[in-house]
């Protein structure tokens, strides 16, 4: 038998193909599209409803989450405990969740049993009732959550981040304040689910092993006739982006012993002929272990336990984020050397090795994203949340493949503008 030599590294192979599975398509007779992604030998099945509205599309803070969020809360059918009772019995689990353009109610259940849980989501969605009780409990939960989490550097500074980048007045830099967790009224959650909570404004996805009884399973429930009031008309609406005129800006917390760092900019949309290149030069520069943020501040200076950078995407735009907690004392050092690590990338191109070294590393972790029949599931939503194109795969790989240190350099000097950053510090000033 041949021993392994543990001594020596294994050699790195580059990925030469890189295939997603695309969905089927499926279109149920009141018109809402079913997406269906057939893999995996288990007999499990993930089912996914997005609603096409969420946070842009609310009058007031909280009443979309809000809404998503009473769905297990009662039906015209069923109490919360018997639902919470049912699902549970059938060994199912259901997610609840909202995000800026979108509310989603994620299934996860064994086959043989898709057609008692599937009844039972399928009541939660159509039959609401939003009862007063249950929301007064909620209301508390969430509100005592809420004054945890404001006392959390981390969370000021994030917050603020985007009060400073979009203004108070912009749903992206609006938060909800503990006075808002008083106003907030169950009519006003029952209006949101008349006005978004309908076949015309949804679609859902299906993942695992599906067979043509799973997909007749979810037509029966879903898609038979149009339900929920399919009259709605979704009203578009914009809002003016007002940016602090401010450089830095501290939120004051006497007692913190670290400070939180947040500071961002105005980057490319996702759909910008440069974004994807752009993402590949912020993994260099904070998207990793090996990154140059996280050799220069955290293993030479030991300034951080860890620092990062990223590129938030939100419709129509995107920030360009460092993000960091240090001792007090720190946060002036660990400013300067973000700074001066932009610079090395604007002045100077990147090593052959270090840009062959985050190849290796996206292109794993492109691989390991999408190995699995559910993370299809997520990957093929975020398509359509994101408003992309089904190439998108395929055009990250070729620019994560392609991109020299000569575009690197040029995309630096572009993008990594310093005058452009906000920066946040939530702790006790020094």
């Amino acid at each position: 038998m041949t021993q392994l030599d543990r001594s020596v590294a294994p050699a790195i192979r580059q990925l030469e193909h890189f295939s997603i599975l695309q969905p089927e398509l499926h279109r149920m007779k009141n018109g809402m599209p079913l997406y269906v992604l057939s893999a995996g030998n288990e007999d499990v099945i993930r089912f996914d409803l997005l609603v096409r509205s969420g946070q842009l599309d609310q009058s007031q803070p909280l009443q979309a989450v809000f809404t998503n969020r009473m769905l297990r809360e009662g039906t015209v059918r069923m109490t919360s405990g018997e639902i919470a009772e049912r699902l549970d019995y059938y060994g199912a689990w259901l997610d609840l969740s909202s995000s800026v353009n979108c509310g989603f109610v994620t299934l996860y259940t064994l086959t043989k049993h898709l057609d008692r849980t599937m009844e039972i989501v399928a009541g939660l969605v159509k039959e609401s009732v939003f009862p007063e009780e249950q929301f007064r409990i909620i209301c508390d939960i969430n509100r005592q959550q809420f004054l945890v989490n404001n006392r959390r550097v981390d969370v000021l500074a994030r917050k603020q981040l985007n009060r400073s980048l979009f203004g108070t007045s912009h749903p992206l830099g609006r938060y909800a304040e503990l006075e808002d967790y008083e106003r907030i009224q169950v009519e006003a959650l029952k209006d949101f689910y008349h006005r978004h909570y309908h076949s015309g404004n949804c679609s859902m996805y299906v993942s695992g092993k599906v067979t043509p009884e799973v997909v007749r399973c979810i037509e029966r429930h879903w898609g038979e006739a149009p339900w929920g009031n399919c009259t709605a008309e979704k009203v578009e609406r914009t809002w003016d982006i007002v940016k602090d005129a401010r450089k830095r800006v501290h939120v004051e917390k006497e007692d913190a012993l670290q400070s939180s760092l947040r500071m961002g900019g105005f980057s490319l949309d996702r759909k910008h002929p440069d974004y994807l290149k752009l993402r590949v030069l912020v993994t260099l520069f904070g998207g990793y272990f090996g990154s140059r943020l996280m050799s220069n501040i955290r293993e030479d200076k030991g300034y951080t336990y860890g620092i990062g950078a990223g590129l938030v995407s939100y419709p129509g735009t995107s920030l360009l984020v460092v993000s960091t907690e240090a001792a007090n004392e720190y946060m002036e050092s660990v400013i300067t050397e973000v700074y001066h690590e932009m610079d090395r990338l604007r002045q100077d191109k990147v090593p052959a090795e270090e840009l062959e070294m985050v190849r290796n590393y996206m292109l794993g972790d492109m691989c390991r994203s999408y190995e699995g029949a559910f993370s299809l599931s997520d990957a093929w939503i975020f398509i359509e949340t994101a408003g992309l194109k089904p190439d998108f795969f395929d055009a990250s790989l070729a620019a994560i493949r392609e991109v020299t240190s000569d575009e690197l350099l040029s995309l630096a000097q572009r993008y990594f503008c310093k005058e452009n950053l906000i920066e946040v510090v939530a702790g006790k000033k020094v």
